[in-house]
């Protein structure tokens, strides 16, 4: 793999923006690999995406990061420079449905996704099983016979002692506390259904039939306070005929999860989105 630094940028929409970074990026004699620009006409907020080839630049990751600070604080730029070679550690919660974890499971071992899984938490522990096969740390939590806020203090303890750098609910069939969706904001990840909020509670796939629904589908989102509602950063859909029964709905609405969860977890891994209030920036 080409090293690369990713500079992500996010500030006020101004004149001279693009030509004061590319000319930095040039007095540094950075080769640029890949450009995104994009505007928000809305907000008037500029977002920018450059991979630079590491090893055309002059300066360390850390005289770099000192040298463009200065230039940054002139535009009121909130940005980043990482390090394509680092793996960030994942962390992955599931419940009962293992379609989700065993896919992010796979595409990690065979090297698609650039990570380490620090762990997988489960609160049924016939997820073990997986982990082991991919000789993942396992850890089963559990939710019935002891208070949930015990369980979920257990849970943030692992994700601080195992440093983890995003958690991801491959499925994961319990709501959040509050105070952990602000503490990792921007750095958990969930994916629901499509369903929500026409077709909530009980067999919503079979609430969905009944109604005739032609275009089922599922979203990926960063997880905040408000269940389910956290700015998106991909969505997949299937179309559904009258053929299809509950059981059909179900399996390719199980395909919309893996594939949506897949590439919105590529994208964060890959520093492609750009959180913007309840919205994203994603550079796919």
């Amino acid at each position: 793999m080409q090293k690369t630094y990713r500079l992500l940028i996010d500030c006020p929409d101004q004149v001279g923006l693009v030509a004061a970074v590319s000319q930095f990026l040039a007095q540094h004699n950075a080769a640029i690999v890949e450009a995104n620009h994009h505007t928000d006409v809305a907000t008037q907020r500029f977002f920018m995406r450059h991979e630079i080839c590491a090893d055309s630049v002059n300066l360390d990751h850390q005289t770099f990061s000192r040298a463009f600070d200065e230039m940054a604080k002139q535009y009121q730029m909130r940005w980043k420079l990482s390090d394509s070679l680092h793996k960030p550690r994942i962390a992955l919660l599931a419940s009962k449905e293992s379609h989700c974890l065993v896919d992010l499971l796979h595409r990690w071992h065979t090297g698609e996704l650039h990570a380490e899984i620090a762990c997988v938490i489960a609160n049924h522990q016939q997820m073990k099983k997986f982990a082991d096969w991919y000789e993942v740390p396992f850890y089963h939590l559990d939710f019935q016979h002891q208070d949930k806020r015990v369980a979920f203090d257990q849970i943030e303890r692992l994700i601080d002692e195992l440093q983890v750098d995003v958690t991801i609910l491959a499925r994961f069939m319990q709501i959040l506390p509050n105070h952990l969706c602000t503490k990792l904001f921007g750095k958990i990840i969930n994916i629901h259904h499509s369903f929500l909020p026409s077709f909530a509670g009980a067999r919503p796939y079979q609430q969905a039939y009944d109604r005739g629904v032609k275009l089922i589908g599922a979203t990926c989102h960063y997880v905040t306070a408000d269940l389910d509602e956290g700015p998106i950063i991909e969505q997949s859909v299937k179309r559904i005929s009258h053929s299809d029964n509950p059981a059909d709905m179900v399996r390719k609405g199980k395909d919309c999860e893996v594939t949506a969860l897949a590439h919105g977890v590529r994208y964060h891994l890959q520093d492609r989105v750009i959180i913007h209030q309840n919205k994203t920036v994603v550079f796919a």
